[in-house]
């Protein structure tokens, strides 16, 4: 976990993983800098469980670099992610955890969420049913959500973790699974909703056209990487067009779907 000015939602977040059906997993957490109180509350959950490792930035290094801390103390076969502002459902580790036990072939797996915001939920993400995720899942978007994924350790480290770069801020997750499928490893997407991730303003404020700028780039590299045909790259020009709308179009858009 990277944690970033959420102590008002790191209580509850936390409080999702201690009540998960599969009990046996510790936390790696790190605090990249918050300027609230983030950090206190931290310690204090810290302090009351032991299976909470807590580190602290010095100053705010992104979401990519706080996550490269976390996996240089992970020792477990398996990794999970959490966003300290979202909600692990019960039974999120151990359905999780058993299909890669399940399916040795695959590294990844990650599951649809629910969206939700003051008001309550306003949007429920999935298929309808599992499927493996293949080089043409990654022409819309990311394939895989990147908070409620699980992977294999070993192939966060056969492809160096997160790459550090300016540019690759709010895509990191979208540059690692690039990364570890050209490096031959695949995964899979549950169809069950395991995870709720919170999308407020806060969120929507974030969508900026250097960050659309960034996710272009990353994807008009991404699709040469893995040999996307080329009358699908159009698509790279997606993030920038939305990022360009304004945000209360995008905001009734993104609602709307």
């Amino acid at each position: 976990m990277g944690v970033y000015n959420c102590a008002d939602t790191l209580g509850e977040a936390m409080d999702s993983l201690f009540a998960q059906t599969y009990d046996g997993f510790k936390v790696v957490m790190c605090d990249d800098g918050s300027t609230d109180n983030t950090f206190g509350v931290a310690s204090e959950i810290a302090a009351a469980h032991p299976c909470v490792q807590l580190m602290r930035n010095g100053r705010n290094l992104g979401l990519n670099a706080t996550l490269n801390r976390c996996l240089a103390l992970a020792d477990t076969e398996f990794v999970a992610r959490m966003d300290g502002d979202d909600i692990s459902l019960p039974t999120r580790f151990e359905r999780e955890i058993e299909w890669l036990d399940n399916h040795p072939e695959h590294a990844i797996v990650s599951c649809p969420m629910e969206y939700f915001d003051e008001g309550g939920t306003f949007r429920l993400g999935g298929r309808g049913k599992d499927y493996e995720v293949n080089a043409n899942h990654f022409v819309n978007g990311t394939p895989f959500c990147h908070a409620p994924c699980m992977v294999r350790r070993e192939a966060y480290e056969a492809v160096g973790g997160y790459t550090v770069e300016p540019h690759l801020l709010r895509v990191e997750d979208y540059h690692l699974w690039f990364k570890m499928y050209a490096a031959g490893f695949k995964g899979a997407v549950l169809s069950e909703r395991l995870y709720r991730m919170r999308d407020n303003r806060k969120a929507i404020a974030r969508r900026t056209v250097r960050n659309g700028l960034n996710e272009t780039r990353l994807r008009l590299w991404g699709y040469r990487t893995l040999g996307i045909a080329w009358h699908k790259r159009i698509w790279a020009l997606r993030p920038l067009v939305v990022a360009l709308l304004p945000k209360f179009i995008y905001r009734k858009l993104h609602k709307s779907r």
